[in-house]
């Protein structure tokens, strides 16, 4: 198969599973049990993103300026600090981090 064919695939699957969430009865998505599920779900992909783009480099696993930038922004984040001052944080980090040389 090629990559287009997968693609078109992957496409129809994701469109067919949509389709079938339609489906689904309110009542059985309104339950404590898959609200609960459906949240933990997001918050998880979510911190798996997030690890694979601060760990990730092609196959291999990098620790860099990433990792202490991503730590500050937690904190910043720990103490309730608004969204643009923890990206500008985390950002000014990794650049001092990387211009000092103490990371690649």
């Amino acid at each position: 198969m090629s990559l287009w064919g997968a693609i078109l695939l992957a496409a129809i699957i994701c469109l067919a599973l949509k389709a079938a969430g339609y489906l689904v009865p309110p009542r059985v998505l309104e339950e404590p049990r898959p609200a609960r599920i459906s949240d933990l779900l997001t918050v998880a992909l979510l911190a798996a993103l997030v690890a694979v783009q601060t760990l990730g480099a092609g196959q291999a696993v990098v620790v860099d300026a990433r990792v202490p930038a991503l730590l500050v922004a937690a904190g910043l984040l720990w103490l309730r600090q608004s969204f643009l001052v923890v990206v500008f944080a985390a950002a000014l980090v990794a650049a001092l981090l990387r211009l000092t040389g103490l990371a690649a």
